[in-house]
């Protein structure tokens, strides 16, 4: 977003939501009009975006019932979306990316049609394994994540993971995610469908500069607050298992000793070691469980800790993972991530639960 458009949406503004049609990697129409609508991402799912559009059976002169026709723009055969979030900024619109997703279901109800999309991620959560996957003996990490995805999904790699061979002793019967979630731990990295539709890899970890500041203070964005705490599913210790070349189990562990952490080890939260424990064949030698120990750590807070419920003026800039500065709640200034979001398509408040970071 441009710095003119980041000032406008921190106040009121006019917006408007555009959606383009691709099927088999043709574009089918840029014109659907969208009335309503709303979008939610949430981190702790494994297709984390949902959309709910709302369109006229009939505009224009153009029939938006789907009907039986597999190839109209509407209809679930493969038809993704790339949806724009627009903002009149100054006599002119800027469109804000917010990704492509693929129609799962749309219904007629009178003069309009409900249309349910899902993040491309679907495409692979769908997609079970004909029969057993195993790596090759060349196999790596990422050959093994590429081979689980494309050609659905293209697989794009940052520069600051360091690629290694995969075990072939590792096998999934049915289910590619697992195969994704699998590697993910192995590698102590993350994945993501970005708003090119690339399925992004890098490093785990949530950190960053904050892209905006949440207050509640004069001038703030922020109408209300609503936090949540609990202990359910909280760890102190994670013990990562796995097997080296001469068939001994190994194993990695990892403390909460993060200062600022409410599960630090040997705090109040627990005296004594809470432990998580994992294990997996990609895992050869203790440092790679050690890595995955930390990476799994880092997991288990995202589920876990301070949360604060906020309502505010849509930004439509905003995606889950970023980092926001909270002050408000006894907080000043304080790095939070994004875990989950609601963003409108038409004039109303948007919504975000946030994680309170170890500071």
């Amino acid at each position: 977003m441009s710095d003119e458009a980041l000032a406008v949406v921190e106040r009121s503004y006019t917006m408007d939501v555009r959606a383009e049609c691709w099927l088999g990697g043709e574009l089918v129409t840029d014109a659907i009009p969208v009335t309503d609508g709303s979008e939610d991402r949430d981190r702790s799912l494994g297709v984390p975006e949902r959309i709910s559009l709302t369109v006229p059976r009939r505009d224009r002169g153009v029939t938006w019932d789907p009907g039986a026709d597999p190839a109209h723009p509407l209809a679930a055969y493969g038809q993704q979306l790339r949806i724009d979030y627009g903002v009149q900024v100054g006599g002119h619109w800027e469109w804000i990316n917010r990704g492509w997703f693929l129609i799962t279901n749309s219904d007629v109800d009178g003069d309009t049609v409900s249309v349910e999309l899902q993040g491309l991620l679907t495409l692979i959560d769908e997609a079970k394994l004909v029969a057993p996957f195993q790596p090759s003996t060349t196999d790596t990490l990422a050959s093994t994540a590429r081979a689980l995805v494309e050609p659905a999904l293209t697989c794009s790699f940052d520069g600051a993971l360091v690629d290694r061979a995969a075990s072939s002793s590792m096998q999934w019967d049915s289910d590619r995610m697992e195969g994704l979630n699998d590697i993910a731990s192995a590698w102590a990295a993350e994945y993501r469908v970005t708003e090119d539709a690339l399925l992004l890899w890098a490093p785990l970890g949530d950190t960053g500069t904050p892209v905006l500041s949440l207050t509640d203070g004069v001038g703030g964005t922020v109408i209300r607050w609503q936090g949540s705490t609990s202990r359910e599913g909280a760890f102190n210790v994670v013990v990562s298992q796995g097997e080296d070349s001469a068939g001994n189990q190994i194993q990695g562990v990892a403390y909460d000793e993060e200062a600022g952490s409410p599960f630090l080890y040997g705090g109040t939260f627990n005296p004594l070691p809470v432990p998580y424990t994992e294990s997996s064949p990609l895992l050869t030698t203790v440092a790679q469980c050690r890595a995955a120990a930390r990476a799994t750590l880092q997991r288990l807070r995202r589920a876990n800790g301070r949360r604060l419920g906020v309502t505010m003026v849509p930004h439509p800039g905003l995606m889950t993972g970023d980092i926001v500065s909270v002050t408000g709640q006894g907080l000043r200034n304080a790095p939070c991530v994004i875990e989950s979001l609601s963003l409108p398509y038409s004039p109303d408040e948007m919504s975000l639960t946030v994680r309170v970071l170890p500071s």
